[in-house]
């Protein structure tokens, strides 16, 4: 059973864009998704190297700081 990764978002705001998908691979650093707060772009970034399991926001949804963004499946 691969050992999962939660990627939890480090501030509030709303879901700017999506940059993955699930099923892909993802290096330690890679951009998952944009967070869109007081103006400004701040990307939730791969925390290791894995394959994208699942992601938990949505495009134009709100996220909150803490809250999980996805998961990642270690090899």
């Amino acid at each position: 059973m691969a050992t999962r990764v939660e990627v939890l978002s480090e501030i509030t705001g709303n879901v700017w864009k999506v940059v993955a998908t699930a099923g892909q691979r993802v290096e330690a650093g890679d951009v998952l998704v944009i967070v869109e707060s007081m103006k400004m772009e701040i990307p939730i970034e791969a925390p290791c190297a894995g394959t994208l399991a699942a992601l938990a926001c949505i495009e134009g949804q709100p996220i909150q700081e803490g809250a999980t963004a996805g998961f990642i499946e270690l090899d």
